[in-house]
Order: structure tokens, then C-alpha cells, then sequence
């Protein structure tokens, strides 16, 4: 009886998760302020700027919208894996990967996606040269060779253990 009261309280206390991804939505309209600002810093210079600085702004562009989809993929397969699954019954243009990604694909796409945003902020800062010490290039390499071989540990670890699972 204690026992069955004591993993009914535990599996209650999910819930507490559910905060904090409505408190990422937040997130997501932070970064929606911070893409409204960039379009207009990026449409009023849009005529002044070189190929070069077009190209930076751009890439911050597609950096802001990566985020932006991080947060989504966290808020939703966070929720539907921990919480509580999604009734996308009404939804007609619900997206099919949602409720498919497991814990083990959405730490995945999460480590691909913090390489995507690396690689995208190592190649604004290699378009920007000269804004940048060889010593700050070289913690931007070594900081996103980090990322990818944390991403490829990962993914074999992954592999291993699911590999393991199946004999």
C-alpha cells in the first residue's frame, strides 16, 4: 500500500517538468524580438552592406531560426517523452516527427543542432576576420571540435547501447 501511494506520487511529480517548457516558450518569444530586431537592422543596411556583411547578417538569420527550432524540438518531445502525450487529433497539420522522437533521438538532435549553431557562429566569425584575435578563432575551432566529437560520442554510444539491447 505505502509502496503503491510512494511510485504514484513519484510518477505525479512529472508534471513538475511542465513549467519549465511553457517557461521555453518564453524563450521563443525572446528570440522572436531578437529576429524582429535583426530584420530591421538587416533591411536598413541592406543597400550600405557588402557581400560579406549580407552574407553575416544572413547567417544570423538562419542561427535564430535554428535556435528558435531547438526549442521547439526540446519543448515538444521533452514534453510528449516526460510529461504527457500531445492529442493531435484536431490538428491537421500536425508534424509527423513529432510524438516519434525518443529520449535517446532528441538528445541526438539536440547535439546536431548545438553543432549546426556552432558551425554557423565559427563561420561568422571566419567571415569576420579581422574582428577576431587568431587566439579567439582558435577557441571557436576547438569549442565546436568539442561539440562535434561530443556529437559522434554520442551518436556511438547510442549506437552500442541499442545494438546491446537487441542481442
Amino acid at each position: 500500500m505505502m509502496e503503491r501511494l510512494f511510485e504514484r506520487f513519484l510518477f505525479a511529480s512529472r508534471w513538475l517538468l511542465a513549467p519549465f517548457y511553457a517557461a521555453l516558450t518564453i524563450g521563443l518569444l525572446v528570440l522572436l524580438v531578437k529576429l524582429i530586431q535583426e530584420i530591421g537592422h538587416f533591411a536598413t543596411h541592406a543597400l550600405e552592406w557588402n557581400e560579406s556583411q549580407t552574407i553575416l547578417g544572413v547567417l544570423t538569420l538562419v542561427d535564430l531560426s535554428f535556435t528558435a527550432s531547438l526549442l521547439i524540438i526540446v519543448m515538444f518531445s521533452g514534453y510528449e517523452n516526460f510529461v504527457s502525450k500531445f492529442d493531435h487529433s484536431d490538428h491537421k497539420d500536425w508534424p509527423t516527427w513529432m510524438g516519434t522522437i525518443d529520449f535517446s533521438g532528441l538528445k541526438l538532435k539536440l547535439m546536431s543542432s548545438i553543432v549546426a549553431i556552432s558551425a554557423i557562429q565559427l563561420l561568422k566569425a571566419f567571415m569576420d576576420m579581422k574582428s577576431y584575435t587568431d587566439r579567439e578563432l582558435a577557441w571557436y575551432v576547438g569549442i565546436h571540435m568539442v561539440f562535434v566529437v561530443s556529437g559522434i560520442l554520442m551518436a556511438l554510444t547510442d549506437r552500442l547501447s541499442a545494438g546491446h539491447h537487441e542481442t
